[in-house]
């Protein structure tokens, strides 16, 4: 697969940026609340909550610490490869579910293999590892996978597939290419909470450098001398 176009491993990355996945993922939530008991729509974003956390978790945890597994190259789950996994095929899902059960699981295993092509433009553009990508997949497609068997017997709802599917499409394709500067916010979260004034860095780590980055350090004000 990698001998595609970079542009188009571009365009697949960004389709499974934070800042198109999170929105779709609450547009996926709100018809739930619309047309279901809204117990759906609470579970739905419980478990996209809960993951989206151990993935915000592991990047503090090395850039602020320099917390990972060298032999795995793994620095932290993959934001991109976790929320398409996740998202994708609970949106495919919500939108077939007043379809067949074997409509609906064909929705949502197709919506894991497009989270995972997102998992595998992560690697080809050497944005993360293939252990932070498969640690990302597996995660996603658990939290889709226990919404799935949450609302399978749900009661169809009084919402129509064709306007959830066109809603959710609108979403994606409006806020593709949407730069969201997520990793920005966390690497200043994560020295906020380390203290460190630099990052754990890949290439430093990999080669074994133990050494942490700089702790802040405040600096005294000038004391006024009295004239």
């Amino acid at each position: 697969m990698s001998h595609l176009p970079l542009s188009l491993w571009l365009s697949i990355t960004a389709l499974g940026s934070v800042g198109v996945m999170i929105p779709l993922g609450l547009a996926t939530g709100a018809w739930l609340g619309i047309g279901y008991p809204r117990r759906y729509a609470f579970g739905w974003l419980a478990l996209l909550g809960a993951g989206c956390g151990l993935v915000f978790l592991s990047k503090i945890a090395f850039i602020g610490w320099g917390v990972g597994l060298r032999g795995w190259d793994f620095t932290g789950i993959s934001g991109h490869a976790m929320v398409a996994t996740a998202v994708l095929p609970v949106a495919l899902f919500v939108a077939l579910l007043p379809a067949r059960g074997a409509i609906r699981a064909s929705g949502v295993a197709f919506g894991i293999v497009a989270g995972v092509v997102v998992g595998v433009s992560r690697v080809v553009l050497h944005a993360h590892s293939v252990s932070e990508v498969v640690a990302g997949c597996a995660l996603g497609a658990a939290v889709a996978v226990a919404f799935a068997r949450l609302a399978w017997r749900a009661e169809p709802g009084r919402i129509a597939p064709a306007p959830v599917a066109a809603s959710l499409a609108v979403v994606a394709i409006t806020l593709h290419g949407v730069p969201v500067p997520t990793q920005q916010w966390i690497t200043q979260i994560a020295l906020g909470l380390s203290g460190h004034e630099r990052p754990f860095v890949r290439a430093r780590w990999k080669a074994g450098h133990h050494d942490a980055p700089m702790q802040r350090t405040e600096i005294p004000a000038p004391q006024s001398t009295a004239a």
